[in-house]
């Protein structure tokens, strides 16, 4: 089966062959779950021209004045966008501008943020999506461990790059999640390590579990699959158990049928896999409604060391958390919660209320 709009094997700019068949294994074993369909159709109408690798005659510290100095001189073949590249055949650049509150910098890793969601104001305003074909291009570049160069702008005044931009140098995509921003929205987000060397030598990404078609799902047993972050279901149990279902923030209990039976949601505190790792433990978890649930995940509810609940979008009090005597709730995992959105809650904690 041939990729629609493609021919049976590409050559890039660069040299490295990237063939049809290599495209589609690499998305098969890369993209999360739901992502495969979309991308194959999305690659006659996303493709741009890439060259992976260092460009001759463009060394790691040199800077450019303007976008239109670094696509003169191929380093970032976009005038706009930040990420260079689409979804047929992956994503050779990136330019760092300060747009996004989540991207983080130390030493020589980097965690970047995807494509999308913003408005014309420039703030969030919807959850990203893996079908932007910026993301799309860099999970494809992360399958075929393919490098990929880094622009950072200089002297950022309101999102914009008013001092040129520097050339970072080259780096390879370690692994990719979505993930809750700072903005309350889901966000694509890249980890990034610095290449040194043979750009040549970049380790295996970690592979992603998809299920597709029945030929898809034959390539992903041939293939190494991650193991996702698994719920332990006795804590799920315990949780729903304790409270009856019933949400510990607004005391709602949703019954869904006759018989009296509700339905609640077990919400980890520090949430689960990366980047964050908190721990599945009756100590990290909440019994909530589905709507507390889902506004404690964006931010909009949180909780203080003394167990109040903070409605951060209105700068008020919800509630008391409701709490049971054989749930004790370990405030560290409170407290790495509120620093995900860091700036929300320093009114409240530290002025009288």
């Amino acid at each position: 089966m041939r990729c629609p709009g493609s021919r049976k094997t590409s050559l890039s700019s660069s040299g490295y062959p990237v063939s049809c068949a290599e495209r589609r294994l690499a998305l098969s074993n890369a993209l999360p779950r739901g992502g495969v369909v979309a991308m194959l159709e999305r690659m006659a109408t996303t493709s741009l021209p890439v060259l992976f690798g260092r460009v001759p005659g463009v060394n790691e510290g040199d800077t450019f004045s303007s976008r239109q100095a670094l696509y003169n001189a191929k380093v970032h073949r976009s005038l706009q966008a930040g990420i260079a590249g689409g979804a047929r055949e992956g994503a050779d650049s990136i330019v760092m501008s300060g747009g996004y509150p989540d991207d983080r910098e130390c030493g020589d890793v980097i965690l970047y943020t995807g494509h999308g969601g913003r408005g014309s104001n420039g703030a969030q305003v919807r959850d990203q999506n893996w079908s932007s074909p910026g993301n799309a291009g860099l999970v494809l570049t992360s399958a075929l461990r393919k490098p990929l160069r880094v622009i950072k702008g200089l002297a950022i005044k309101r999102g914009k790059a008013t001092g040129g931009y520097r050339y970072e140098g080259l780096y390879h995509i370690v692994d990719f999640w979505k993930v809750s921003g700072k903005e309350g929205f889901q966000i694509c987000q890249f980890e990034l390590h610095k290449l040194h060397g043979d750009e040549e030598s970049i380790p295996p990404p970690r592979p992603r579990p998809v299920i597709e078609t029945e030929a898809e799902q034959r390539v992903r047993r041939l293939v190494a699959a991650r193991e996702e972050p698994a719920r332990d279901l006795r804590i799920v149990q315990r949780v729903k158990e304790l409270y009856r279902d019933t949400c510990q923030m607004c005391r709602a209990r949703v019954v869904v049928a006759p018989e009296g039976q509700a339905f609640s949601n077990c919400a980890h505190i520090k949430a689960l896999g990366r980047p964050y790792d908190g721990p599945d433990i009756l100590e990290n978890v909440l019994c909530l409604c589905p709507n507390c649930h889902i506004r404690f995940d964006r931010g909009a509810l949180q909780i203080t060391d003394d167990f109040q609940v903070i409605d951060t979008l209105e700068g008020r009090k919800f509630a008391d958390l409701y709490r049971v005597g054989e749930h004790h709730i370990d405030v560290q995992y409170l407290g790495s919660h509120r620093s995900r959105w860091p700036g929300r809650m320093e009114a409240w904690l530290t002025g009288p209320n």
